[in-house]
């Protein structure tokens, strides 16, 4: 072979080469940026007919696609829609758009993710039909149908939570809607639907669980109060403080009172443990004042507020603000005033304090599945900080115990099971309907599931319903659930 012939060869390979690398990286690596590009209608398209990866609860499909007579070939359909939404979300081609785990999970669902590279190059290599991955949640759906059952038609929202892993084992949310119906490619009917949800006040398309309008979380934010006097070291549950029947906030003429507009119980002062077994708001309004905000918020973020989570799906950061006065910091002890919360957070603090002080990330996928069943991915437990010292912790649950034993909590009573819980009615304002709430856990003894209820617009009852009425019997049973009976 002659010089030149030998030089030109070199360049064509190097060329091939160059070529054949410039190609591999615009399909494969690049394919994912590429496909979420607005203006790359062609992508768009292309990507549509991919037949999706399922998401899977309990090996089944939740969601799956089913073949479509249209340009997009792949339709998604939703079982128990209304019940699946608020983990779900919706896929809709026509109008390119995506929510819930149909939008933070669309790279392993339709293959474009980068832990999807060999399995995209096997389908160039062998012509094999593109297709994503499988997405495996943690969710439990017998848990998941108790807490939609259970909520009805009632506004609000459940979260379930296994302690010791921050693993979901349900996330329910009400009013809901039908997935499918924002599944459709009839534009006309989809934009139908779609106007309606929006138009709707009672705004169904929140995921009240880990957003929407976030709410005050009343008596239950006494534990993350109660949490940081222990922690403090300063402290313990039989400490005491005056048990008065009015308590005039700090410089102001306004006046709180206990729920029932009298005492703590009997005697001139009342105990920790007992101001949160009776749900008393004079004593954590004093006791708030005396520990003072700075310490009060540096538990509540050892719990996890002020902080956004990616369970995938993005959690409203819950809120414990940097507060005008001692006034504010007063109304904060009793989870009123600028504390704002989800069920999400009001389970993690449930959670962390059933797992002897110790808080978990939550997290709802265990596993990525490729289409030959191999596994892409698994999810791995971690720890999102220590709240409190184990021993400290035992305390917090045996308080939580008496909550629902002998005190303002005994909606939550399982027989023959210790459980711990908080209840808390939050005031909205002079004329406007209470939310009501339920945070614990069961068993005491060994945790399988923390909990956490909202009951919005006072439930249907106006300022007439609880906390433990309400949103404590629907914990009930969610928990019964998680445990078999």
């Amino acid at each position: 072979m002659t010089k030149e012939l030998r030089r030109l060869s070199i360049v064509m390979l190097l060329m091939f080469i160059a070529l054949f690398a410039s190609t591999s990286v615009i399909q494969v690596v690049q394919s994912g940026s590429l496909a979420e590009n607005p203006q790359n209608t062609r992508a768009r398209y292309d990507s549509y007919e991919v037949q999706r990866g399922s998401i899977i609860v309990d090996g089944t499909a939740i969601a799956s696609s089913v073949p479509a007579d249209d340009v997009y070939r792949w339709q998604r359909l939703y079982v128990d829609a209304d019940m699946w939404a608020p983990v779900t979300g919706y896929l809709n081609p026509v109008l390119d758009s995506r929510t819930g785990l149909e939008q933070t999970e669309n790279r392993a669902l339709s293959g474009t993710a980068p832990e999807q590279f060999l399995q995209r190059i096997d389908q160039i290599v062998t012509g094999q039909a593109a297709r994503g991955s499988n997405i495996v949640l943690s969710l439990d759906g017998e848990v998941q149908r108790a807490a939609y059952d259970a909520l009805g038609d009632l506004q609000g929202a459940v979260v379930a939570i296994e302690p010791s892993t921050g693993r979901i084992l349900a996330m329910v949310t009400s009013p809901s809607f039908d997935t499918n119906a924002l599944a459709s490619h009839d534009v006309a009917a989809v934009n139908a639907a779609d106007a309606s949800l929006q138009a709707d006040p009672s705004n169904p398309l929140f995921n009240r669980a880990i957003g929407g309008n976030l709410n005050p979380p009343g008596s239950t934010f006494k534990l993350v109060v109660a949490s940081a006097a222990l922690a403090s070291g300063e402290w313990t549950p039989q400490s005491t403080l005056p048990n008065v029947s009015s308590y005039t906030l700090p410089g102001t003429s306004t006046s709180i009172s206990n729920a029932g507009s009298g005492a703590c119980g009997g005697g001139d002062t009342v105990t920790i443990a007992d101001a949160l077994r009776l749900s008393c708001n004079i004593p954590f309004a004093e006791l708030a004042v005396e520990l003072g905000q700075d310490a009060i918020r540096t538990e509540a973020e050892k719990y996890g507020f002020n902080s956004a989570f990616e369970i995938p799906l993005t959690s409203t950061a819950s809120a414990y603000p940097r507060l005008e006065n001692d006034a504010r910091t007063a109304l904060s002890g009793y989870g009123q005033g600028d504390v704002r919360a989800t069920p999400l957070q009001m389970a993690m603090v449930s959670a962390g304090i059933a797992n002897g002080g110790l808080v978990m990330n939550p997290r709802m996928i265990d596993s990525v599945i490729a289409p030959d069943l191999s596994v892409q991915e698994t999810a791995t437990d971690s720890e999102y900080g220590r709240a409190l010292d184990e021993a400290l912790a035992d305390e917090m649950v045996a308080m939580m115990v008496a909550n629902v034993s002998d005190g303002a909590a005994s909606g939550a009573r399982i027989d023959g099971v210790e459980v711990g819980g908080k209840t808390g009615t939050a005031e909205n304002g002079d004329n406007s309907p209470y939310t009501l709430w339920f945070t614990g856990f069961a068993p005491a003894d060994d945790p399988q599931v923390a909990v956490a209820v909202v009951v919005e617009d006072g439930g249907g009852k106006g300022q007439s319903g609880s906390g433990n009425t309400l949103a404590a019997p629907i914990a009930k049973k969610v928990m019964e659930a998680v445990l078999g009976r």
